[in-house]
């Protein structure tokens, strides 16, 4: 079993930066490979980023990519989504995942976290 609870969440503006954290507790979190998703009002939760569970391998969705970075720790059982050049479209609920198989579709993943709010004002 596996817990996730998300932080670092708020509100920043246009081109400011915000680093999200997904602390896990289970001790077999270090082999599940993490994803990071974010759903905006009355849209679906899509793909943001993942990561293998070595940290070795990662891939983002074309809307991030060159702005996010996800990243790893796993003797902190953590793995963080450093969030730069932020725009009003990336207004969202932002939710960390864990999955046994490597994935970007949302239905793939075994455990989910509550979810922590970024809001970005134009």
């Amino acid at each position: 079993q596996v817990q996730l609870v998300e932080s670092g969440g708020g509100l920043v503006q246009a081109g400011g930066s915000l680093r999200l954290s997904c602390a896990a507790s289970g001790r077999t979190f270090s082999r599940y490979h993490t994803g990071w998703f974010r759903q905006a009002p009355g849209k679906e939760r899509e793909f943001v980023a993942r990561i293998t569970w070595t940290g070795g391998n990662t891939y983002y969705a074309d809307s991030v990519k060159g702005r996010f970075t996800i990243s790893r720790d796993n003797a902190k059982v953590t793995v963080y989504l450093q969030m730069n050049s932020l725009k009003p479209e990336d207004t969202a609920v932002y939710y960390c995942a864990a999955a046994s198989t490597l994935s970007a579709v949302a239905s793939r993943y075994d455990y989910w976290g509550q979810g922590t709010q970024v809001t970005v004002s134009s």
